[in-house]
This record gives structure tokens, sequence and C-alpha cells, in this order.
């Protein structure tokens, strides 16, 4: 995967089809420590002790479609070549707790890719599940939410229509905490 976008997408895409109702993003960026942090959290159904020693595993998926699951063995590789690494707790009918840390400015850490645009496209193709975005630079931070999209909107769901206006919105709030530090 080319940048950490790209993994949100394809870690939340698991969480969903794990039956998650609610999914939250934290992206946490501490420029004095050097860290870039992903969490993603669900309250999806969780994996078994054995499926979690195994989930990092690319010969082994818990789909059926086909016989290599490369998702989060390349995230754990990202992590791993930036000086980071990947943490994975999970709890069977809990949810899941997957965290990625990297070197925020270790040469071989991906770029962070548009999270705006990873985001606002789950929010909208998922109108069921309420995503959670949690952007936090240097302390500052910006939240949103599926709740509070559509509270903000006043409608009773996020449509495709919606998408432009949305992506703006959270490109711009992203890009003010970038740029005030």
């Amino acid at each position: 995967m080319n940048d950490i976008a790209m993994h949100i997408l394809d870690i939340v895409q698991n969480s969903i089809s794990a039956n998650a109702t609610w999914v939250e993003i934290a992206i946490i960026i501490d420029t004095l420590k050097d860290l870039l942090t992903l969490r993603i959290s669900d309250n999806g159904k969780g994996m078994s002790p054995e499926t979690l020693k195994r989930v990092t595993d690319p010969f082994f998926t818990s789909r059926t479609t086909r016989k290599v699951g490369l998702g989060l063995p390349l995230l754990k590789e990202s992590a791993e070549q930036s000086g980071g690494r990947l943490d994975i707790m999970s709890e069977v009918g809990k949810g899941t707790v997957v965290t990625a840390t990297f070197g925020y400015g270790n040469i071989d850490r991906p770029p962070l890719g548009d999270v705006a645009n990873s985001y606002v496209m789950l929010v909208t193709m998922n109108p069921c599940v309420d995503i959670a975005l949690d952007y936090e630079l240097d302390g500052k931070s910006f939240k949103i939410s599926t709740d509070d999209l559509i509270k903000a909107l006043g409608s009773d769901g996020i449509t495709v229509g919606m998408f432009g206006s949305i992506q703006d919105f959270v490109k711009n709030s992203i890009d003010g905490l970038n740029n005030d530090t």
C-alpha cells in the first residue's frame, strides 16, 4: 500500500466485515516524540486468541474467497520499516483495536495520504456504521463522526451527493491543524 490512508481503508473494511457498527480512526502525530500513531478501534465480532496469533501471517485469512490476507501484514511491515510496530488487541464479542506506530520523521514511513478522501469514502459507502475520525497534531485535534455529520447537516443520512462538501470540510480542518504548527 502506498500510504497510510490506504491502510485505513483496508483495516476499516475489515472492521465492517466483522459486523462493526462503530469504528474510530485515530491519527496522532507527536513531532516532539517523532511518532505517528494510527489506531483503529471497532465493536465488531473480535478475534479468538488463535486467530489473533496468526492474523499478521500473509498466508492466513478468515475469508473463503481467497487464500491470502495482506492488509495487516503490510501494515506491520510499513510500521516496522519506519522504526515502529503493530499491536492488535481483540476480544470475541467485543471488538478489535489495531495500533500501528511509525517513526514520524523516518524516511521509510509511508506518506499519510489523503485521509479526508478515505474517511469520506468510508462514511458515504457505509451509512449504517458510525465512523469517527480523531486527527491530532502536537496536542491540537479535530474530531468528527458520522453522527456529528448527520446532526450538522440536519438530514437522515449521508448521501453520495454530500461527498465533496464533507471532504472539503474534513480536508480543510486537517490542513488547519497542519498549518498552525
